[in-house]
């Protein structure tokens, strides 16, 4: 008789709603998806994805920045109360702060962050807008690894969606989160389960 695979441990960071945690937590209720999360992590307190991890009883933490002298120590400390959860991989899924030297060297290659639009074209906090105003007919959702650049590490997965002529940045950020949310899953799910390994700019799963 076989012993399933004890679930693989994440730590999931966000800075909003978090409708894609919602998305990860949801995956994570099927035995069958391999992945735990064993916390999530925001860098403002009373925000939505707090109280979702809440509701599904994850554990939570905050770390601000401006509760720190500098960035540095504000780096150290998140990379701290991350480690003290033990998580094979990392997740930004809409957590709006870049991080340092110190959580890199802990989670360099293990951190991932989904961004809405399609890289290298329109980094930053602003994708669907800058797509929009760009005047592009395809966007989309990028899946990568994060580096020390803003939005410039080696990309994983890509997802497209049309953009329409009248089109506002609220129904283009929605429609790109239609086909961001079931890649993230999907990718952290085969990830997490099977490996993967980051040579230069390629990422390769098993």
């Amino acid at each position: 008789m076989s012993v399933a695979a004890a679930p693989v441990s994440i730590v999931v960071l966000v800075s909003g709603s978090g409708t894609l945690l919602q998305a990860l937590i949801d995956a994570t209720a099927d035995p069958a998806y391999g992945v735990r999360i064993a916390a999530v992590g925001a860098d403002r307190p009373d925000i939505e994805g707090l109280a979702r991890a809440e509701r599904a009883g994850i554990a939570t933490f905050v770390c601000r920045v401006r509760d720190f002298p500098d960035r540095q120590a504000w780096d150290a400390e998140l990379a701290d109360m991350v480690a003290a959860y033990d998580p094979a991989l990392v997740v930004s899924a809409g957590f709006l702060k870049l991080v340092g030297e110190r959580f890199l060297a802990r989670y360099g290659g293990r951190y991932l962050n989904s961004h809405n639009a399609l890289l290298p074209s329109f980094p930053g906090i602003h994708g669907p807008a800058d797509a929009l105003e760009y005047g592009v007919k395809v966007s989309g959702a990028t899946l990568f690894v994060v580096d020390e650049g803003v939005d410039t590490g080696a990309i994983v997965a890509q997802a497209t969606v049309p953009v329409h002529g009248d089109d506002t940045v609220d129904a283009l950020t929605e429609r790109i989160k239609s086909v961001e949310r079931p890649q993230l899953v999907d990718y952290v799910g085969r990830m997490a389960r099977e490996g993967f390994t980051v040579n230069g700019r390629k990422v390769q799963i098993p």
